[in-house]
């Protein structure tokens, strides 16, 4: 036992010694490893200066760093707008040349040579076609020679100066009504028209004889065929928001003249093709001797214009055949001619279920149903045309137009409004639309409505604060919003003296165009890959939220940017707003077009990754033509 005792306590203090061994030999290595560590740092420190070598905040210059290779912490934005890399003003000069001046007036997608190479019947050849992307002209678009600003609205509904729409063709072709009159360096407008010739407030006065334009449940109105949209000019005093429209060449310069006056218009035709709006769309639809032929093809463009039509809509009609009794010798038709033209209009309205108002002297209006519970039931009457089958009422770029009825939301009982009551405006505008109340707007819900009016309420200020001529009133009048959502931008300007063009492009996840009609505002389709259906210089303010990242891959970046250069008036603005990786390049391109551009950060502040480019673009023109033409002479 006594040795059992012995060899525990020899093994106990054995056990002891290496344990102080191991100690010791950890502690000069971890005192080796220490040293080496301070002389790779440069040296011994004291623990003084230790902690300051790994500071949280920049150092302060009034205290000197000790260590040259301090490591900074630093908390601040790195995206901020003002830390963006910018271009040199040298490298902005030659990327994009001015284009030759027989393009000041080019709109790509109604060229006249391109069109003669398509078919005549149906009058195909006037409808969009654009151009292969090898054929994209990569240059800047001029403005014609002596451009001026435009006259600020209201001035400018009855005066255009010469220099901007330098076309007389139809001071002589409708000098005997009262179209558009050349006076020295200027174009006026005295309101007139083929079919009021006591002037368009005259004629607007008479159709409200008729039907209520006061009491704001006629807000949208379309004209077709709409010469220089004297018609759209002159309602606009009324609260009522026109959208215009009539093909390129008919008439020289028709749709060019309604820009430069501030009236919304755009280039189209009733042809092949739906016209680029959603259904259920105006409250009015109006034809003043439009010279589209309602009567042929089965019906198909009055099929259309109910398409359009909102359920309770007006359609309006005067001009041949209306009163042709008291007209058939002055229109050069026979009486037999016009009374079948007649009959065949009466016939087809019938068909589509619209009830004939009134015919009052040279006006006949007639009322879309405001629901088919009645129109199916007399599909045993009328066999054609037929109500369409699986098929999307909204879609309307570049799809065909089909002889078939296209039929209203379902409803319960005949005095039910399909799609839902519309309130009046102004309350139109903030009210929540009947397409989201309904849920058929994928992902939107009436919280979100009005999340997203209060939003652009606060960004369009934000804006006004950052670009002063937007934030001036009367500066701007032709507004454009590329990406336009919901419509919030608009809505936040309508007490300003602009009108919006609120594009949807096809190729959002969400087709919103209906429910920007419901706003009672206006809006078209758009693809961004290809151009306008608009003369160069038509918007003074283009805004565009998100465009670059939704046709990122789609198509060239600067393509949509000289298009965007294009339609933008020299002096003109643009705001877009987007990623701040994806707006860098965006100004790269944007120096190369020589526009006057900065960087800003998000109404939200620096660390919001969106952020804003302002850009105005510089006024230059074409070259005198006179001048050269006399420096060559001599």
């Amino acid at each position: 036992m006594a040795k059992w005792c012995n060899l525990t306590y020899h093994l106990s203090l054995k056990t002891k010694k290496t344990n102080l061994y191991y100690m010791a030999l950890t502690t000069v290595l971890c005192s080796i490893f220490y040293l080496i560590g301070s002389w790779q740092h440069g040296g011994a420190t004291t623990s003084a200066t230790l902690l300051p070598s790994l500071p949280c905040t920049t150092t302060t210059p009034s205290i000197p760093d000790p260590t040259p290779n301090t490591t900074t912490l630093d908390f601040t934005a790195h995206h901020t707008a003002d830390r963006l890399v910018t271009l040199s003003p040298a490298a902005r000069a030659s990327q994009f040349p001015p284009c030759d001046p027989k393009f000041s007036e080019y709109t790509p997608c109604q060229d006249t040579e391109r069109s003669l190479k398509f078919d005549r019947q149906m009058l195909v050849y006037r409808e969009r076609h654009c151009p292969a992307k090898g054929e994209l002209l990569k240059c800047r678009i001029p403005a014609p020679f002596g451009y001026r600003t435009p006259f600020r609205w209201p001035e400018s509904r009855d005066r255009v100066w010469y220099a901007n729409v330098p076309h007389k063709h139809l001071t002589v072709e409708k000098a005997g009504q009262n179209w558009v009159r050349f006076e020295g360096d200027r174009f006026s407008f005295p309101g007139g028209g083929t079919m009021f010739p006591r002037g368009a407030d005259a004629y607007i006065d008479d159709i409200g004889k008729l039907i209520n334009l006061g009491d704001g449940s006629v807000r949208t109105a379309i004209d077709t065929g709409c010469g220089v949209a004297s018609w759209g000019a002159y309602l606009l005093s009324r609260n009522i928001l026109p959208m215009s429209f009539a093909p390129k060449d008919t008439h020289e310069a028709q749709v060019q003249f309604a820009l430069e006056r501030g009236v919304p218009a755009l280039i189209g035709i009733m042809a092949s093709n739906r016209l680029p709006y959603p259904s259920r769309a105006f409250d009015i639809a109006h034809c003043s001797r439009c010279l589209i032929p309602w009567g042929q093809y089965d019906g198909l463009y009055l099929i259309e214009v109910d398409r359009i039509l909102r359920p309770g809509g007006y359609w309006i009609l005067s001009g041949p055949p209306v009163n042709w009794e008291n007209h058939w010798r002055g229109w050069n038709r026979t009486r037999d001619d016009l009374n079948t033209e007649q009959t065949g209009i009466e016939s087809i309205a019938r068909s589509l279920c619209w009830k004939k108002l009134v015919q009052r002297n040279d006006l006949a209006i007639w009322q879309k149903a405001t629901n088919h519970l009645h129109c199916k039931v007399n599909r045993k009457v009328f066999r054609k045309p037929p109500f369409c089958q699986n098929q999307d009422p909204d879609r309307a770029w570049y799809t065909k137009m089909e002889a078939c009825l296209t039929p209203l939301p379902e409803v319960s009982d005949i005095k039910e409004i399909s799609g839902g009551k519309l309130a009046n405006w102004p309350e139109r505008l903030t009210a929540v639309p009947p397409r989201i109340l309904s849920g058929s707007i994928n992902g939107v819900t009436a919280e979100n409505f009005v999340q997203d009016t209060e939003i652009w309420k606060k960004r369009v200020s934000h804006y006004k604060a950052m670009d002063f001529q937007l934030a001036e009133p009367g500066r701007y009048r032709n507004l454009l919003d590329m990406n336009a959502y919901l419509g919030g931008f608009a809505a936040a300007l309508v007490g300003d003296p602009v009108w919006v063009m609120n594009a949807v492009p096809v190729e959002a996840e969400v087709d919103t165009l209906g429910v920007v009609y419901e706003r009672g505002l206006i809006g078209t389709y758009q693809n961004w890959c290809e151009a306008m259906s608009t003369y160069p210089r038509t918007y003074d303010f283009i805004h565009a939220d998100s465009i670059f990242t939704l046709y990122n891959g789609r198509c060239e970046m600067e393509d949509i940017l000289l298009e965007m250069d294009r339609i933008l008036r020299p002096q003109g603005s643009v705001i877009i707003r987007d990623d701040v990786d994806v707006l860098v390049n965006v100004k790269s391109i944007v120096d190369g077009l020589q526009w006057d551009s900065r960087m800003t950060d998000h109404e939200g502040g620096p660390h919001v990754r969106q952020k804003l480019l302002i850009a105005t673009k510089q006024y230059w023109t074409a070259p005198d033509q006179d001048q050269d033409v006399a420096k060559t002479t001599s």
